[in-house]
């Protein structure tokens, strides 16, 4: 069985979207993962703040890296987010992502957006299908 980091270097060189992000993998382990990147001008929106969009993105993809670490397909079947303080342009975000619970075929996990003063920018809950295909 491939370890997490490997599953995470298969998944991250296949993404196309995390690599136009700019997502930096910082830490990778069997149920977590961390995961940073910097808010660039593009990224934002009319009140020029970050799109609502860059941190769920960011925070989907720790849930995917974070799920599939364990060696096995995992598929997310249900996300929300709360959005809980403004980012710009220029500001480092990072997500952290944490196994809540894991059973044989679903996962619940718990992300964290944070920016570079720990100040929680948003809350991400995901839950995940769990095949049994393994990567």
């Amino acid at each position: 069985m491939k370890s997490a980091a490997e599953v995470v270097n298969i998944m991250y060189n296949g993404d196309a979207f995390s690599q136009w992000l700019g997502i930096r993998v910082d830490k990778t382990e069997a149920g977590f993962c961390e995961l940073s990147m910097e808010v660039r001008p593009e990224m934002t929106n009319g009140f020029k703040i970050a799109h609502g969009g860059i941190s769920y993105s960011l925070a989907d993809s720790a849930l995917a890296f974070a799920s599939n670490g364990h060696g096995t397909h995992a598929l997310s079947i249900e996300t929300s987010i709360s959005h809980t303080k403004p980012v710009r342009a220029g500001e480092r975000i990072r997500a952290i992502a944490k196994e809540i619970r894991k059973s044989r075929s679903i996962g619940i996990y718990e992300v964290r957006v944070l920016n570079d003063q720990d100040d929680l920018i948003a809350h991400f809950k995901g839950t995940v299908f769990r095949k049994e295909e393994k990567w």
